[in-house]
């Protein structure tokens, strides 16, 4: 019998009321609107689109900061969505989450052991001796030496200080990290060597990823499996290797054609989109991508595709 899933989400949707002016009614924005998708341990799932997409929105749900307005959450096979408080504290440790900047997301007055040390002491019943000795211990694996617990953030390059936030993240072990934009921040020169680090934590501990970004040329390097999004929703979504190779929507089509490759014979013939992303307080009917869509036809237009299994990946597309 197969362990169950890190994490299954199941058509989760996130929506706000939002103001449109002093006598107009509220808007609803529908910032995710009914995303599914599995994670199993030791992979990792990127989530990829443009900005408005929904990506943040999601990873806020996965680490619990809000609840969904509909849809099923369950971590290790407990439903996140409707946990109570006991519960929602117990599951909050099992996933952590890795900023974009690394150096807003780290408390200045607090030395990078006690910035450590905090979660252990909060959540854990560790003796001192033994939150040290894991500190440490992760310090080590992280690439950095015992003398950097005793200085604070602004003392660090931006590499280290992202090296600081995954181990912040791992301290507790927990079963998922969600990475959101981890390494954009940084120079070309360090990126690599954060991803490694990333993998090579994941090999030994067998943490599941959800690594946001925009940067394909990252999640082709990262992920096992990839979902596209489009204005809140999932529109390709399955193994990495299966749509790097040929992506069918047309959206992941024109995604793809835009990352730079080295070598010729990796270059695709550019896909240019015309027009802007729609405004989520009103967006279109049907398909949500058929005003910027070369393929659109008329169906596009009046029916919103749902996802289905098209070539081993599925595919929210009617012309497919």
């Amino acid at each position: 019998m197969s362990a169950a899933p890190l994490l299954q989400a199941q058509d989760l949707a996130r929506h706000y009321k939002v103001g449109q002016g002093l006598f107009k009614p509220k808007a609803t924005v529908k910032a995710l609107n009914g995303v599914s998708f599995t994670l199993e341990a030791r992979r990792t799932l990127a989530v990829v689109g443009e900005s408005g997409c929904g990506k943040s929105t999601l990873a806020r749900q996965l680490t619990l900061i809000e609840a969904p307005t509909s849809g099923a959450l369950r971590l290790s096979g407990t439903d996140a969505a409707h946990a109570d408080k006991a519960q929602l504290k117990a599951l909050r440790q099992q996933v952590q989450m890795v900023f974009q900047n690394p150096f807003a997301s780290l408390n200045p007055r607090k030395s990078i052991a006690t910035t450590l040390d905090e979660p252990l002491l909060i959540n854990t019943s560790l003796t001192k001796a033994e939150r040290r000795e894991r500190v440490e211990a992760l310090v080590a694996k992280v690439g950095l030496r015992p003398e950097h617990l005793r200085r604070y953030p602004h003392m660090f390059s931006g590499g280290q200080r992202q090296r600081i936030a995954i181990a912040r993240a791992m301290i507790l072990n927990p079963k998922i990290v969600v990475a959101d934009e981890p390494v954009s921040a940084l120079d070309v020169s360090i990126q690599a060597q954060i991803l490694n680090l990333f993998m090579d934590l994941q090999a030994e501990f067998g943490t599941g990823y959800v690594f946001i970004s925009h940067n394909l040329s990252v999640v082709e390097h990262m992920a096992d499996d990839l979902m596209v999004m489009y204005l809140g929703a999932a529109v390709e979504y399955g193994d990495k290797k299966t749509i790097f190779a040929r992506p069918l929507h047309p959206y992941t089509r024109a995604l793809m054609s835009a990352t730079p490759a080295l070598r010729a014979a990796d270059r695709r013939e550019r896909i240019k989109i015309h027009g802007e992303l729609p405004s989520p307080l009103n967006p279109p009917s049907g398909c949500a991508f058929h005003k910027r869509c070369p393929l659109a036809v008329e169906r596009c237009k009046v029916e919103t595709p749902r996802l289905r299994e098209v070539e081993g990946r599925q595919v929210a597309c009617h012309v497919v």
